[in-house]
């Protein structure tokens, strides 16, 4: 977490002079994504810190996401974890990369101020089974983005194929997640987010996620917020912190 604040601050007066290409569609703090996809051809980075604890203990991680438009229709997105410790199980803690999902992105823009989106994700196995499941994932994810006069609102409902899975339990989760943000000032913004997963034989999941970004251009957003399980199937508690900001123009 204070890697991504000190890399975000040391890139404040870069970002906040490069106000000639098109602005960037952050999809970070919330689970929630938005239907939006980036300016064609900008390549954006984001990358964060995150702290979670639970009954299993403490578990931080360093998520990026890779995201590029090749249109207004069409993208792709890169997900993962650059770094992982996590419990063991045998108390100690491992330590290494986290698993990485590629996701296709279809967006249908029905206005200026809504859109529907859809998602087709395909998690590998990169980490090893301390840290992740140790086999793939399938996923869909459908979304509708809405302005509401100031407020944004992004609403998600997916499904995914589990590929490992506890016996007795189902093989498919399915998700549901709605996010909202609004404009505190030119700068400033804040976001709050309910999500929650189910699964059949397996407890559910449901946590409030709180936010707020910092946007010194149009070009670069820090954001720093905590959120909060509301059952045991959760985490108790999650910190984190993050940056988002363009890469390069590929065309």
């Amino acid at each position: 977490m204070k890697t991504s604040l000190a890399a975000a601050l040391c890139l404040l007066p870069l970002f906040c002079q490069a106000e000639d290409g098109p602005p960037i569609t952050p999809y970070r703090p919330s689970v929630s994504s938005p239907a939006q996809l980036p300016a064609a051809g900008q390549l954006e980075l984001e990358l964060g810190g995150l702290s979670s604890k639970s009954d299993d203990g403490r578990r931080n991680s360093l998520p990026y996401a890779l995201k590029l438009g090749f249109n207004e229709q069409w993208g792709v997105v890169l997900v993962g974890e650059g770094f992982v410790s996590a419990p063991d199980g045998d108390g100690g803690r491992a330590r290494g990369i986290g698993d990485t999902q590629f996701v296709l992105k279809r967006a249908f823009i029905l206005s200026e101020a809504s859109a529907l989106g859809l998602e087709l994700g395909a998690k590998a196995p990169t980490a090893k089974d301390s840290i992740g499941s140790g086999r793939a994932d399938y996923s869909l994810n459908g979304i509708y983005s809405q302005d509401m006069g100031s407020v944004h609102m992004d609403a998600n409902l997916n499904a995914t194929r589990l590929g490992a899975y506890e016996a007795g339990t189902g093989r498919v989760q399915t998700g549901l997640s709605a996010s909202f943000s609004t404009p505190v000032n030119e700068r400033w913004g804040v976001i709050g987010e309910w999500s929650g997963t189910r699964r059949s034989g397996a407890a559910s999941t449901a946590q409030l996620l709180v936010a707020m970004s910092y946007s010194p251009s149009k070009r670069l957003t820090v954001d720093f917020g905590a959120a909060h399980g509301m059952n045991r199937a959760s985490p108790d508690w999650a910190f984190f912190s993050g940056v988002v900001l363009p890469l390069a123009q590929l065309w």
